[in-house]
């Protein structure tokens, strides 16, 4: 009967350990005075954040144009997909931010025109607000950014202006910015008919990843794990392709992936265990 009893109590706890999930609130949000408004965000928490009293690394992943803070929770799965990956070993437990970057305007940058910042809001309100709230760890090695399409885009941009913040960093199907001066030119004119020719300067060297790489420092060259990855049949393949070309050339280290597979949630379901893996990697000091 002894026996009985610590067979039925293990099998228990094997239950329990494997029932046990984390926890998505999708509906929070935090006042902006540099955006004049409340901005939502959703949170991933681990299985074991409410049982425990330790902090955690942190994810901050961006959607994409039409989504908002609620497309990785509901389309990417985010839940399901971290929970198996914490459970199965190829991620440590982790807090994952998801702000909303498609209310008032669209986009994760700060607009030219100098009357949205959203860029300043991400790193003085967004991130000092969460990690403060949260159990996060606040060093550079426990913190990582990644995302899709857009939001590809605000990683390449958000990583590469502030190396000394994010250990890694995962653009997917990315966005990446104005291939040459002329194309940043076409895009700021659908929105500023009298743009000056020093501010399409500005605004190409400062969001075109391929301007950022071509003129970094080679003391950043090792400050960023870059994780690329972008489907054979995805439009944004140009871009991506370049700047894989471009990190090649300037021999900063760095992963590209292409696999099968075009621009939609079924390709960033199946990269985001990838990316999950690729930024635990520093998080456990590889």
């Amino acid at each position: 009967m002894k026996y009985i009893n610590l067979t039925i109590a293990f099998a228990f706890s094997i239950v329990t350990t494997f029932a046990q999930t984390g926890k998505v609130l999708d509906n929070l949000s935090l006042p902006s005075k540099l955006l004049k408004s409340e901005r939502k965000f959703a949170i991933y928490l681990p299985p074991d954040y409410a049982t425990s009293e330790r902090s955690y690394p942190v994810l901050y992943l961006l959607h994409g144009a039409g989504d908002n803070h609620t497309g990785w929770v509901q389309f990417g799965e985010v839940l399901n997909i971290t929970d198996k990956a914490i459970r199965d070993g190829s991620a440590t437990p982790m807090i994952i931010v998801m702000p909303d970057a498609d209310t008032g305007r669209r986009g994760y940058f700060n607009d030219v025109k100098g009357d949205w910042p959203y860029e300043d809001f991400f790193f003085q309100e967004l991130m000092p607000y969460v990690e403060k709230k949260y159990r996060i760890k606040g060093e550079k090695r426990y913190r990582a950014v990644a995302g899709l399409s857009m939001g590809g885009g605000g990683t390449f941009m958000y990583a590469l202006h502030h190396p000394e913040l994010f250990s890694s960093a995962c653009p997917l199907s990315a966005s990446t910015g104005p291939i040459t001066i002329e194309d940043a030119k076409k895009n700021l004119i659908r929105t500023n008919p009298t743009v000056h020719d020093s501010t399409v300067t500005n605004y190409y060297n400062r969001h075109s990843a391929l301007a950022l790489i071509n003129n970094m420092p080679d003391a950043n060259k090792k400050a960023i794990r870059w994780f690329i990855d972008c489907g054979d049949d995805d439009f944004l393949y140009e871009g991506n392709s370049l700047v894989h070309i471009a990190l090649r050339k300037k021999e900063i280290p760095h992963e590209f992936r292409i696999r099968e597979g075009a621009h939609n949630w079924t390709y960033w379901r199946e990269s985001l265990p990838n990316v999950l893996s690729f930024v635990s990697q520093a998080f456990h000091q590889y």
